[in-house]
């Protein structure tokens, strides 16, 4: 801990990113009353009172917290030390045994006539802000690790990263920054704690502010490069604000280091992969990771990859993982597509089954199903059909004169080859 110095109030007022707190948020210590309560005559409790307490606390050592209670609560001290005093063992007490309810009312009665020791008294005002974060009353924490600085003169990072939290809780996000940069300048160099920048970044995300989550993100993983979240929640802040190249090297990095936990990261590197022009390997990455299991096979991870290989040319793998991903739930459209590719890459056959299948499932796109169907046949020699599948091309509007001009086309080719149509 630090005593407050001349510039915490302006350390308070203004963060890095020129958001204000209000001023109800700025600790006001008065140093000269610090030091008289600081050298004040130590009190002790009343001889009654303070056996009783000395047997309460043998019970606590002894793990009977309820026995320690129990006599703690039939104490009825007549003066407001011992009374303090007290109350403020029943706050700690019942804190231990998770009665929330009880340790705050204990401890408001504790702080309330403000005639603890120094420490006690101090140590009761920081157990207090606690509890009340505890029970989410995060106003009243708020003020009350005020006044506990206030109080002390001190400066604390731990603190201070609970007002921010409490900031956080309340949705008064601009408020956030100012005591988690506090916090991080308090820490010590060997003992960072990641909480006020993880506090920083939820802030700046809730405010929109993208760049600036992007700088404390690359702040954190520069700190803590070992831990595989500090990379893989910079590349998806990187994706946030179109930086692909830079979200790009640092996923591959965290994916070469192992650092992927989730299928959610090897979405956002496919993706990487894909707005940088490289669909190819997103294809091959998506389909490595199905088979190790690290990326579920559903329908729309199928497709996904379908894309991603159909994006680089891949066509026997894009028209092969279509009509898996049509399999899921017999979508025609995948079906159509699965019949369209593998048309251009000349497996007619193939195509012929995936479009009929297509059809067969109900397709709207009828008239382009047709058409497709209808050069499957004529490329195996097949007039007839290609004929009659022109045709039927030729009955939707939009494939119409394609269509018309396409079956005199097959009728004289027919013709040459001594078919008749």
């Amino acid at each position: 801990m630090k005593n407050l110095s001349k510039v915490t109030a302006l350390a308070l007022l203004i963060s890095l990113g020129g958001s204000v707190v209000s001023p109800t948020a700025m600790a006001k210590p008065n140093y000269e009353e610090i030091e008289k309560r600081k050298k004040a005559k130590t009190k002790i409790m009343g001889e009654r009172t303070g056996k009783k307490v000395v047997k309460a606390f043998d019970l606590y050592n002894e793990e009977d917290i309820d026995g320690a209670l129990a006599l703690l609560l039939e104490l009825k001290p007549s003066n407001a030390f011992d009374k303090a005093t007290v109350n403020f063992y029943l706050g700690q007490l019942n804190a231990q045994k998770e009665n929330y309810s009880a340790a705050v009312k204990y401890m408001k009665l504790a702080i309330s006539e403000d005639v603890l020791n120094f420490k006690d008294q101090a140590q009761s005002m920081k157990l207090m802000g606690d509890l009340y974060a505890g029970t989410k009353k995060y106003k009243e924490a708020k003020e009350i690790y005020m006044d506990w600085m206030d109080f002390t003169g001190e400066e604390d990072a731990n603190v201070y990263i609970r007002i921010a939290q409490a900031n956080y809780e309340l949705k008064a996000f601009k408020d956030v920054i100012a005591p988690a940069d506090r916090a991080i300048a308090l820490e010590k160099p060997d003992d960072r704690k990641k909480a006020p920048y993880d506090l920083k970044i939820g802030a700046f995300y809730e405010l929109k502010d993208y760049k600036n989550v992007v700088k404390v993100a690359e702040t954190v993983l520069k700190t803590w490069p070992e831990m595989p979240k500090s990379w893989t929640q910079l590349g998806k802040f990187y994706m946030q604000v179109e930086d692909y190249k830079k979200g790009l090297s640092t996923m591959e990095m965290a994916y070469k280091n192992g650092h992927f936990e989730t299928e959610v990261d090897y979405k956002i590197l496919t993706s990487f992969y894909s707005l940088n022009e490289i669909p190819y390997k997103a294809g091959a990455l998506f389909e490595k990771a199905m088979k190790e299991d690290k990326v579920k096979r559903t329908k729309q991870n199928v497709m996904a990859m379908a894309s991603y290989f159909h994006q680089s040319k891949e066509i026997a793998k894009a028209s092969k993982y279509y009509q898996e991903a049509g399999k899921f739930d017999n979508d025609a459209e995948l079906y159509r597509k699965s019949g369209a590719l593998l048309l251009q890459s000349e497996k007619f056959s193939q195509s012929v089954k995936a479009l009929n299948k297509a059809l067969e499932l109900g397709s709207k796109k009828k008239g382009r199903i047709y058409a497709d169907l209808a050069d499957a046949y004529f490329q195996q020699e097949k007039y007839k059909k290609a004929y009659s599948a022109i045709m039927e091309s030729a009955k939707d509007p939009k494939t119409r004169k394609f269509a018309k001009s396409w079956s005199s086309f097959i009728k004289e080719k027919a013709a040459r080859k001594g078919v008749k149509i």
